[in-house]
């Protein structure tokens, strides 16, 4: 690859990514992606210790049934 073709490249490299900046239109789109990275981190958080409860519960009823 010589010199100008590099350099050709990493122009257009920053146009793209000042470009990128400037642009607004996805915000939505991605506070959306933060909100549902939140949520999934909550669930993460929580899933474990109701699964743990759940099943300690019916595994209390199972005993007590006789089964």
């Amino acid at each position: 690859m010589s010199l100008s073709t590099l350099v050709q490249k990493v122009k257009s490299e920053i146009v793209f990514y000042v470009n990128l900046a400037k642009d607004t239109e996805g915000a939505s789109g991605i506070e959306y992606a933060i909100i549902a990275g939140m949520v999934a981190v909550a669930l993460a958080a929580f899933v474990t210790p109701i699964k743990t409860a759940i099943t300690t519960m019916f595994t209390t009823i199972k005993t007590a049934v006789g089964g």
